[in-house]
């Protein structure tokens, strides 16, 4: 009984999911967990050797799934990410926006081509596919958009001072996004994990800043991918996430909760 009640609440059978960004370490986490939920899973992003071992990852746990290459920045590449999804699966129920770059120059230094770079990357390629995708969904019965945001859109953090802006923008953006698709049946959330140790943030985490993390998340420890799964999980389910919207769920160690 509780399994089955379980599995209707949380289950993604028969929904297809796009994963921008799906060839990095947090998006390919959140690619197998949709997988393992019952998604049909594209996996998106510019490294193929990694995407298509993404997907063989997916089919080797029974699940499925396939590559599509895309530059989350450039709206003709995410429009053929879309067709390329429809041709396949006929359409597309689940998009998850995770491309996702940083910049750690300090701020006095921060030249004008990284300023732009992150910008593109983290909030225009997050506008495109809310666009792109969005319109899709809203003409064939709804979907779910979860954008990925971070706990630097609540606590600006030091040395990331483009990212932490632009992640605050996503979460801004997600809550109008949400108030205006939500006529049309395309719940939009976000998602803002703590600290995840990934590619793009292990130049700055020194012993001297990772103690200084650790002392503001009460659980005293870095998070790991797989624990981003039930929330993302949560906010893709059409029963379990059927009423939440413009959501912002944070999955930190309780690092925006700390004061002093």
């Amino acid at each position: 009984m509780a399994s089955s009640y379980l599995e209707n609440l949380f289950s993604l059978k028969g929904r297809t999911a796009v994963v921008v960004g799906g060839t990095g370490v947090l998006g390919g986490a959140l690619a197998d967990g949709l997988a393992g939920a019952g998604a049909f899973v594209v996996v998106a992003g510019r490294g193929a050797d990694r995407g298509e071992a993404r997907v063989q990852a997916i089919r080797d746990a029974g699940g499925d799934g396939m590559f599509v290459g895309v530059d989350a920045t450039d709206r003709e590449s995410v429009k053929a990410l879309l067709a390329a999804t429809v041709a396949a699966r006929g359409k597309a129920d689940i998009l998850v926006n995770c491309a996702g770059v940083n910049s750690s120059v300090p701020y006095f230094d921060i030249p004008d081509d990284d300023f732009a770079k992150v910008i593109d990357t983290n909030l225009k390629s997050t506008h495109i596919g809310c666009q792109v995708f969005g319109a899709h969904m809203a003409e064939h019965g709804g979907g779910a958009i979860l954008n990925i945001g971070s706990v630097s859109a609540d606590k600006p953090l030091s040395r990331v001072f483009i990212y932490s802006a632009s992640k605050a923008a996503v979460l801004n953006y997600t809550k109008n996004v949400a108030r205006e698709l939500a006529p049309k049946g395309v719940r939009v959330n976000v998602l803002c994990p703590g600290f995840f140790p990934a590619e793009q943030n292990k130049k700055i985490l020194s012993p001297e800043r990772v103690a200084s993390i650790m002392g503001k998340t009460p659980m005293n420890r870095f998070g790991t991918p797989d624990e981003l799964l039930g929330a993302a999980i949560l906010l893709c389910a059409p029963v379990a996430g059927s009423f939440i919207t413009g959501a912002e769920i944070y999955v930190d160690g309780g690092f925006t909760g700390m004061s002093i």
